[in-house]
């Protein structure tokens, strides 16, 4: 057995032990209900800021996403603003519904949902969202970890076999010791994907020779219109220039458009679907389980805008990027190539990337790739977890607490949630080892789906207009809206013999942005047309609380036009149609390191300009704005029992 296998082992081993032990003291000390589904609301501060990062940023972050960097280019690499748009998600909403369910003693969304609206449609729709985002987002995680355990180990274990053995820890530890046990090992598992990301991008950087070398190249091949996507309209390389601002390209499918498919507009309504990880229904009770909202600005403006953006605008771009002149893309290579230590990834292998790098370093320090593999688990099963852990609270208080027994103790509750953990653990990897085709087409409906929730906390968090029938029917338009212009929609209706002419992401816009446009639309006319006072009138008690405790001080009020200035600057010209303008305002693709105004692509240059200045929208909205201060006045808690009674209702 080679010396990496063994070192993957202990490392796995002790990975293990870690998890286990806080799986047993969690399920020691969650005596209640609130203690196994939300820790009691009892969250610390630094634990809280490194599990909701680690929740956030999972092992696409670490897996995924280089390889579609090296496919697409640093066109693709504008994904990297999830660091910003995950956390501006948690800006907007999670200080307001920590609020909520600290006064009314909330556990889920859908309670809070259907105590807000008065109705258990939205209910049922949240709970449907959170299983349709947790089962396939699960799935994808788990056969990734699976993939890379058979590759980092030649073979010696299956990616089946590997998938099975991996989910079976964190299912014991999750269902044991609940969210409290989830938040724990997050914070371990945010230093290690934050240290492995990092530690590959060191090794990309040594093998390309360091970052002079990385320009030299990228320089040469600015020059030709070698790649996947060629050139863009403008004669750019695409690979270094995005291709637009949209292109019309209805029916055509996603991979004919000119010069690639990442345009201004697929970038920002991809950046909504990433914005659906911190508004899917789990993050809400990630909000419920602080002590109090002082974690959130940290977390949001540091851990994840800042650090995480740091690595991904730095490291991951190098591994991206990097792996053309390290063998990936022979045709790359021949012109500006600068070893061959990366085998062919162009036929849609980019997956394998990451492992690929790992295993450079397995002959010279192969503890170090048993530290790497743990890292990468690490990640991939940081935002499993959690999404196991709150969808299991789900479908005990939303459904069988609801429904079949609404006078349910504290032990059956607990036992009932080990079981929806159960469920929906073997239901990701039955979708995952039987049917592959079919993770692949819904796990593009995951975080898109998520983003479906923005009306419905927006109505809870912000606007009393939106009535019980506007945000139900607007959720239910956004998710068929979702489903067909995804795979997975068009796969239905081809079974049926109906051939939808617009295909996947039409116009190049994500189906979390037709998602968001149908429901709006739908939510807006509903709302309108099913004004009621009385209905008004119970929403506004919500309302009236959040004014009283979460107003803005009188000397900020004038500040609100300039939030909205920066906010929207931000959004188009950082990751939307007016990035357009980043491809040549440093010098063009073409101009060589002595036309580029800082000796970098210009795109590349522009990204990271737009990151710092994300990363001061987020403190100037977090910090200045007091969107995730402390309140400023106490909150008198209606209810403290919630393990054996329903919460307690605003208009109780």
């Amino acid at each position: 057995m080679e010396a990496k296998v063994v070192w993957l082992f202990v490392f796995v081993a002790l990975y293990w032990c870690y998890c286990i032990f806080w799986g047993v003291k969690s399920a020691m000390a969650a005596k209640t209900a609130a203690d196994y589904f939300i820790a009691g609301r009892r969250l610390s501060i630094w634990v809280f800021v490194l599990a909701a990062t680690a929740t956030s940023f999972s092992g696409w972050t670490f897996m995924g996403h280089p390889g579609l960097i090296y496919r697409d280019g640093f066109q693709y690499a504008y994904a990297s603003f999830y660091a910003i748009t995950i956390p501006f998600t948690g800006v907007i909403f999670l200080k307001r519904q920590w609020m909520l369910g600290k006064r009314f003693g909330y556990v889920t969304p859908g309670e809070m949902l259907s105590d807000y609206f008065q109705g258990d449609a939205i209910r049922i729709l949240v709970v449907l969202v959170a299983l349709l985002f947790s089962i396939p987002y699960l799935g994808v995680q788990l056969g990734a970890s699976g993939f890379l355990f058979n590759v980092l180990t030649d073979n010696m274990i299956s990616k089946d076999i590997g998938m099975w053995v991996l989910s079976a820890v964190v299912l014991i530890y999750v269902a044991t010791g609940g969210l409290r046990a989830v938040a724990y090992v997050d914070t371990l598992q945010c230093v290690l994907l934050a240290f492995g990301i990092v530690s590959i991008g060191f090794i990309a950087y040594s093998f390309l020779g360091g970052f002079g070398a990385f320009n030299d190249a990228m320089a040469a091949l600015g020059k030709t219109d070698i790649g996947k996507w060629g050139a863009t309209s403008s004669g750019h390389n695409a690979y270094l220039a995005i291709p637009g601002v949209i292109q019309f390209t209805a029916g055509l499918g996603v991979e004919t458009p000119t010069g690639g498919l990442w345009t201004g507009m697929m970038c920002l309504t991809y950046m909504f679907a990433l914005m659906g990880i911190q508004s899917a229904p789990a993050f809400s009770m990630w909000s419920f389980s602080n002590t109090d909202p002082r974690p959130f600005a940290p977390q949001q403006v540091w851990a994840s805008s800042f650090g995480i953006g740091l690595i991904l605008f730095f490291f991951t771009a190098a591994q991206g990027m990097g792996a053309h002149f390290l063998g990936a893309n022979p045709a790359v290579a021949a012109v500006g190539g600068i070893s061959t230590v990366l085998p062919d990834l162009t036929a849609n292998k980019q997956g394998g990337l990451v492992p690929h790098y790992i295993n450079l370093i397995g002959d010279t320090a192969p503890w170090f790739v048993g530290l790497l593999a743990v890292c990468a688990l690490a990640a991939m099963q940081s935002t499993g977890a959690a999404y196991m852990s709150t969808a299991g609270g789900m479908l005990t208080r939303d459904l069988y607490k609801r429904y079949l027994n609404p006078n349910a103790d504290h032990t059956t509750q607990k036992l009932f949630g080990r079981i929806g953990v159960a469920f929906i653990v073997i239901s990701a990897l039955l979708v995952a080892t039987y049917s592959a085709d079919a993770l692949v087409l819904l796990g593009g409906l995951a975080v898109a789906f998520g983003f479906q929730m923005w009306p419905s906390l927006a109505a809870v968090c912000w606007i009393p207009w939106i009535t019980r029938q506007g945000a139900t029917l607007g959720l239910a338009a956004g998710l068929i809206a979702v489903i067909f212009t995804e795979k997975f929609g068009l796969s239905i209706a081809s079974t049926f013999g109906i051939e939808l002419a617009w295909g996947r992401w039409p116009w190049t816009m994500h189906s979390a942005g037709w998602g968001i446009f149908f429901n709006l639309v739908i939510c807006v006319i509903v709302s309108a047309m099913t004004q009621d006072e009385k209905a008004r009138e119970h929403r506004m008690v919500y309302h009236d609380f959040l004014r009283e405790h979460a107003a803005i001080s009188a000397d900020k009020k004038k500040l609100i036009p300039i939030a909205w200035i920066i906010t929207l600057a931000w959004l188009f010209f950082g990751i939307g149609p007016g990035a357009v303008i980043g491809n040549t305002i440093f010098g063009a693709p073409n101009a060589g390191i002595d036309g580029w105004t800082f000796g970098i692509p210009s795109i590349w240059a522009w990204q990271i300009l737009f990151w710092a200045l994300g990363v001061g929208m987020m403190w100037f909205l977090a910090y200045k704005m007091e969107m995730s201060s402390v309140p400023s006045k106490e909150i008198e808690v209606l209810t403290e029992d919630i393990g054996d009674t329903q919460p307690q209702s605003a208009g109780s």
